[in-house]
């Protein structure tokens, strides 16, 4: 695999034509951009369903794939997910989600660029952080995963506050919610933040996001002390829809905080989805950056209607 502006991505092809693949653990289901369905000329059949995430909602609908590559594996004839109504341009068109990776143990090894896909046999109560020759990795425990939306879930501790995070490998960057961020005694007037600008998701709406210092994050038995951190109001708006499977059903189903590619950069890590374990060991840099390290500000004030 390799980085783009902190996305973790493999190459592959649809109907012949290169297109970029983002490993996305975030994402419930894979799923081709609509604007990069619009660029590869695929033909659009539109649904009454809808998808939610950060910024919001976005239509679902489907596209017709004849062939869909990723390195040596083909699949022919194949109905694929379309969403998104932002377009952010680049190579990325599609979002390989967490449907297709529940089905193996997933090990992120950036720092040698590469990720693994295991399916271990007989391995219940081993650990199975194999690269660990001395000492132990952190272990902790993913949230069971529901089959009809797989999510991987997990607690963690900001400033000693427990927050529901989604290891999500779709998000360059780590970000806390706003709610949870003034749970935690930081908000955008806390003297030190900074506002970053607006970040987009799938949703139709811009997110403004802003970056603050943490006295302590603990993820398992990991703390990071005296950190920057980004916070957004990530699922400003939401609404709930209980017999629509892709949409939230309650406020609990959302995640606080985003755990994204900067803290598996500083990791390696393995998600073992056949025990409900997440195994890490540092591996060196800052555990969190803000997207300010990735990209300047784009606005030079919060958008009309972000909540303080």
């Amino acid at each position: 695999m390799r980085l783009e502006r902190n996305q973790v991505l493999a190459d592959g092809s649809i109907n012949g034509q290169s297109v970029g693949i983002k490993l996305d653990t975030g994402s419930t289901r894979t799923l081709i951009l609509r604007s990069a369905a619009t660029r590869l000329g695929l033909t659009v059949r539109r649904t009454r369903a809808q998808m939610f995430g950060v910024g919001g909602e976005t239509d679902l609908d489907v596209a017709y794939v004849n062939a869909f590559k990723i390195g040596e594996v083909e699949r022919e004839n194949w109905r694929m997910l379309v969403a998104g109504e932002q377009d952010r341009g680049g190579t990325v068109a599609v979002l390989l989600g967490e449907d297709f990776f529940r089905t193996f143990d997933i090990e992120f090894d950036l720092a040698r660029r590469t990720v693994r896909l295991f399916q271990p046999k007989d391995c219940e109560g081993a650990s199975l952080a194999y690269w660990v020759t001395d000492g132990a990795a952190s272990i902790i425990a993913v949230e069971p995963i529901d089959a009809v939306r797989p999510k991987l879930t997990l607690t963690v501790r900001v400033n000693g506050h427990p927050v529901k995070a989604l290891l999500d490998s779709g998000a360059s960057t780590s970000v806390l919610s706003l709610r949870e961020a003034a749970a935690a005694g930081v908000g955008p007037e806390t003297p030190g933040v900074l506002f970053l600008g607006n970040s987009a998701g799938l949703g139709r709406k811009l997110v403004a996001t802003w970056a603050g210092p943490f006295q302590s994050v603990q993820i398992g038995d990991e703390v990071v002390s005296d950190t920057m951190l980004s916070f957004a109001d990530l699922f400003r708006d939401a609404t709930y829809r209980p017999k629509d499977s892709l949409v939230p059903r309650s406020i609990e189903d959302l995640p606080s905080m985003l755990l994204g590619t900067d803290f598996l950069l500083a990791h390696r890590v393995l998600i073992s989805h056949s025990q409900q374990k997440v195994y890490f060991t540092y591996a060196g840099g800052p555990v969190f950056r803000s997207t300010a390290a990735l990209r300047p500000p784009v606005n030079l004030s919060p958008p009309e209607g972000a909540r303080p």
